[in-house]
């Protein structure tokens, strides 16, 4: 093998990349790194070059026993902040080139001054240098599942890493066992020491947790398996269905069984864990609709309400559109609808039932009775889609237009015309159809067929034949004449009904175009409608449940006259209104099509506010909460505190005055914090309620730091604020709270003897207000957190605040227009950072 040098430190790209092995975790303590470092051992025993890069034993015997025999590769040594750490050494590792790596813990966070940021990059870079690797990670470090551990545990994980670092990985095996038996494993002091045993099966290693990780670990290795599975079907050419998962496919007409069909179908796939309904819809290859678009809308909903997906293709044979829709998503059942027609109709065309059983293979298919089924009625033919104008011309053409070609035709032609008169009136009835459509077409043709053989056959004005090519040239001419006049009054409605699909289409698109621009997007949707078909007005109403009156939700255009309109039912409690002249049918149907849109904009719109005013009430729940915990204990110490004193000094006779002083002294500070405590309670009433209004003035600075610090608890401030700072616009009262309120967090978290730092600046056209401490300092998850009410570092004392300094600070701050954020200290701390509009002349 051709050694590779690295280049900046970098692995060199290699021809051949590495395969990644990961052993995923359900749970912390399943045997992830067992199972790892097993693997290892089975790989050298067969002559694999197999080094351990990192592995964490965590003081397991068992586990520290499988490394011994094993290659360790020493880690690097990293010093930070004075202490010192050790890391997997990734240029040791490039440097030996193994076969096989072996590298714990994937998700986790390298100490600051490693090669990169997370673990899982320097796998990534084994990878690349052709180095396979078998790695470890658990469920709860996807960064996809992290909210979901969150809420089921109650535990946050900091270090996470993309989902798709473990997708994209050759081999996952998950490593899983009971909660049971994990617990007992735990219990036995085989995952954690003796003295933390108690406190995790009470905790994170609840039984319920483990469950619901399991669950959640096995879901995400299913999805994981499905996709290898689709990716090896496709590369073998594999079309034949593998069930793995019961997948229900039903194909809906959009008549008025399809719910039924729609919702059997769902308690179909509902029985199975797993199963998935997806609805399939085929359009005509014509692109004419044969189907009510308004009818589709609401199906549609009605799937995606039930957990399934909405599909729709185009295809000139259905049955074999199902089929190759059903193998494509490797359905496991195909759900079928009785055909509506009658008996006599299903022995002509019995539906697409029998094409779909014949083709199916391995594929179920469940042919479902309802109760339409076999009670179809005739449809009538929609005439008026040629115009009753055409219609009326092709009537006229079909009942003057023979004679008065006969009568032309008789005064002009000869012996042996027959064929030229034969075509001619050919041409004629080809006319009526393309005027008038079929029927007119048909009379035209049996006038001229007859009109042939009185006026131009012999024996001529006569019934009679004599030459039976005669008799087989006119049949020819009629039967000609009505299968063409068939193919163009087809051709000439579908292409108006395409045309008409295609401006209904349009309209549609338009008219959702307005959802998406934002605004009152019901009133938009109206507006385009009404413009859309040239209508006086368009009203959307909802009927009043109590008293059944319909009430006005929306409107667009002139108020409504007396009998001028026409309702539009969009469900039982909306309903669309129209005004401004008769409609066709085909407005109809458009005008269907958008009030649907209209409700489902306004469930979208209630479904917001819902969740607003629900969002607002778990935060109002969460104040009160909060306020009752603060009540409970944090103002009952100062309050505890004074009473003692108190009751003291009047009880105890011939205290001493040294003693006394103190008492009193003790008092008072408990008395200023207690008022320092309702005060920040009564600021965070004001602010949640938005009672909170500035009265801006020009202030300089220097003179508001220096009363917010007199106001702030004992505690050593050095302040450095120019005079010489622009003035800025604010309110006094509140800026001053909100600098006191900074400066008192800094001071309280301070070490003791270390002072706290303010100083202001001018940027720009802002002020800038630094408050600078060198206490433990808040971690990057928490500098946002901190501004919440009622929360307080873990190491804060009780009774030393509720958690609303801060939380008002940057209600004041930004009720003056400014922000406030929070900034690392170089070399430890924290700085809080108010940034002000000037907005004021120079002083």
């Amino acid at each position: 093998m051709t050694d590779e040098t690295s280049t900046g430190g970098r692995a060199a790209p290699h021809a051949r990349r590495g395969r990644l092995r990961v052993y995923l975790g359900a749970a912390p303590g399943v045997g992830k790194t067992y199972a790892m470092l097993d693997e290892g051992r089975r790989r050298l025993e067969r002559g694999v070059d197999v080094v351990v890069g990192l592995v964490e034993t965590h003081d397991r015997p068992q586990t520290a026993a499988l490394v011994e025999g094993l290659e360790v590769v020493p880690r690097a040594t990293i010093h930070y902040r004075g202490a010192t750490f050790t890391e997997m050494d990734v240029d040791a590792v490039l440097a030996r080139r193994p076969t096989v790596a072996l590298v714990d813990e994937l998700a986790h966070t390298n100490v600051p001054g490693s090669r990169n940021a997370k673990r899982w990059q320097d796998v990534e870079e084994l990878l690349a240098a052709g180095i396979d690797v078998v790695t470890t990670v658990n469920i709860q470090h996807l960064e996809t599942l992290n909210d979901v551990v969150t809420s089921i545990t109650g535990i946050q994980q900091k270090e996470t890493l993309p989902d798709e670092v473990v997708r994209r990985a050759d081999q996952i095996e998950l490593v899983d066992m009971s909660p049971e038996a994990l617990r007992r494993r735990l219990a036995h002091g085989n995952v954690y020491k003796a003295e933390k045993v108690d406190a995790a099966l009470a905790n994170y290693f609840r039984l319920g947790n483990l469950t619901a990780l399991r669950e959640l670990a096995l879901l995400w290795t299913a999805d994981r398996v499905e996709d290898s599975l689709e990716t090896y079907r496709r590369e073998h050419g594999i079309d034949a269905t593998w069930a793995t998962r019961e997948r229900v496919v039903v194909a809906v007409t959009g008549g008025p069984e399809s719910e039924t069909l729609i919702r059997r179908a769902a308690r179909i796939a509902q029985r199975a864990s797993g199963g998935e309904l997806l609805a399939l819809h085929v359009l005509r290859g014509d692109g004419i609709a044969d189907v009510e678009p308004s009818s589709l809308v609401r199906l549609r909903t009605l799937v995606e309400s039930l957990g399934g997906s909405w599909h729709a293709v185009m295809a000139d044979d259905v049955a074999d559109a199902v089929l190759d829709f059903a193998r494509a998503v490797n359905a496991s059942q195909i759900l079928l609808g009785a055909t509506r027609r009658s008996r006599l109709a299903a022995a002509v065309s019995p539906g697409i039932a029998p094409g779909v059983i014949r083709g199916s293979g391995e594929i179920d298919v469940l042919v479902v009775t309802h109760e339409h089924a076999g009670r179809a009625t005739l449809r009538r033919s929609r005439r008026g889609s040629l115009g009753p104008r055409r219609v009326a011309a092709g009537w006229a053409l079909a009942a003057l237009g023979p004679p008065v070609l006969a009568f032309g035709l008789g005064a002009a032609s000869g012996p042996g015309a027959l064929p030229t008169v034969l075509m001619l009136f050919l041409a004629l009835t080809v006319g009526v159809a393309i005027i008038g459509g079929l029927l007119p077409a048909l009379l035209a043709a049996v006038a001229s067929g007859l009109l042939s053989n009185y006026l131009f056959t012999p024996p001529l004005y006569t019934w009679t034949i004599a030459e039976p090519q005669n008799a087989l040239a006119i049949l020819v001419l009629v039967v000609v004449a009505a299968a063409v006049s068939a193919v163009v009054d087809v051709s000439a409605r579908r292409s108006t009904e395409a045309a008409r699909a295609r401006t209904e289409a349009d309209a549609l698109t338009r008219i959702a175009g307005s959802v998406l621009r934002g605004g009152d997007a019901v009133a938009s949707m109206l507006a385009q409608l009404r413009a859309t078909l040239h209508l006086a007005g368009v009203a959307l109403q909802r009927r009043d449940v109590a008293t059944g009156s319909w009430q006005d939700v929306a409107m667009s255009g002139t108020p409504l006259a007396a009998g001028d309109d026409q309702v539009v039912p969009i469900s039982g409690e909306l309903r669309l209104r129209l005004w401004g002249g008769p409609m066709p049918p085909s407005d109809l149907r458009l005008a269907g099509a958008v009030g649907y849109q209209a409700e489902a904009v306004l469930e979208r719109d209630h479904l917001r506010a819902e969740a607003r005013a629900s969002r607002a009430e778990r935060e109002r729940g969460a104040m009160r909460t909060a306020l009752l915990a603060a009540v409970s204990h944090d103002l009952r110490t100062p309050l505890a505190a004074m009473k003692a004193g108190i009751s003291a000094l009047r009880t105890t006779h011939g205290i001493p005055e040294v003693d006394r002083e103190e008492l009193l002294a003790d008092v008072d500070h408990h008395a200023d914090r207690l008022q320092l405590l309702i005060d920040n309670l009564l600021d965070m009433s004001r602010l949640d309620s938005g009672a909170v209004t500035p009265r801006l003035e020009r202030l300089a600075l220097d003179e508001v730091v220096p009363r917010a610090v007199d106001s702030v608890a004992d505690g050593a401030v050095a302040i450095d604020v120019p005079e010489s700072l622009p003035l800025v616009m604010a309110d006094a009262g509140l800026l001053e709270r909100a600098v006191a309120n900074v400066i008192e967090n800094a001071v309280r978290h301070s070490p003791p003897g270390a002072a706290v730092h303010v100083s202001a600046q001018c940027v720009g056209d802002h002020l800038v207000i630094r408050v600078v401490d060198h206490g433990p300092g808040v971690p990057d998850a928490g500098k946002e957190l901190m501004f919440t009410a009622f929360q307080r570092l873990g190491d804060a004392p009780r009774g030393k605040g509720v958690g609303l300094g801060l939380a008002v600070a940057r209600g004041f701050v930004e009720a003056n227009g400014g922000t406030i954020e929070a900034e690392d200290t170089p070399g430890g701390g924290l700085t809080m950072v108010v940034n002000l509009p000037l907005n004021g002349g120079t002083r």
